[in-house]
């Protein structure tokens, strides 16, 4: 029987949205129902896109950014929009831990909400407080969150120590 368990994989390399994806994959394996939101991600490619679909129905993907371009170069009012698009995805997963709806929920890139000022570490604390008991999170992203860490069983944290060459095209 499973447990409330719930992991950080911040930091600044590459890996925590695979190593998040890879959890849910093993849990979908197992019978469990796993929802994905990604948040500020870069428009999929065709191939990403056919892949997610693929998963579905074990493992559903939901994004509610509307704007395909970079959060960083929107205008002031598209910004404000995308802000109450990412809210809806927020009150999503409130809602979707809550009512228990899925065994696992990834919230991809949630982390960098706070850099950006989107989101607080309250509320992230408000997310994580509404784990149920057999309910496993997983959030990502590069901000560490430290003030986080107390209240979660395990934070990994994925560091750049050296780039033999760029991988600047492969994702998270």
């Amino acid at each position: 029987m499973s447990k409330r368990y719930i992991h950080i994989f911040c930091g600044t390399g590459m890996g925590k949205t695979s190593a998040a994806l890879g959890k849910g994959i093993r849990e979908a394996s197992e019978g469990k129902n796993v929802f994905l939101i990604q948040f500020l991600k870069e428009k999929q490619s065709g191939s990403e896109k056919s892949f997610y679909d693929r998963l579905e129905p074990d493992v559903k993907l939901f994004r509610f950014e509307k704007f395909p371009e970079n959060f960083e170069s929107l205008t002031e009012r598209e910004k404000e929009e995308e802000i109450r698009n990412i809210k809806n995805g927020l009150n999503f997963a409130k809602k979707v831990l809550v009512t228990e709806e899925c065994d696992v929920l990834i919230l991809d890139e949630i982390l960098g909400l706070t850099d950006k000022g989107i989101v607080t570490i309250d509320e992230l604390r408000n997310l994580i407080d509404s784990v149920g008991e057999q309910t496993s999170l997983y959030l990502t992203g590069t901000c560490r969150c430290e003030e986080l860490w107390d209240s979660v069983d395990e934070v990994t944290e994925m560091v750049t120590r050296y780039r033999a060459a760029d991988h600047s095209g492969q994702s998270e």
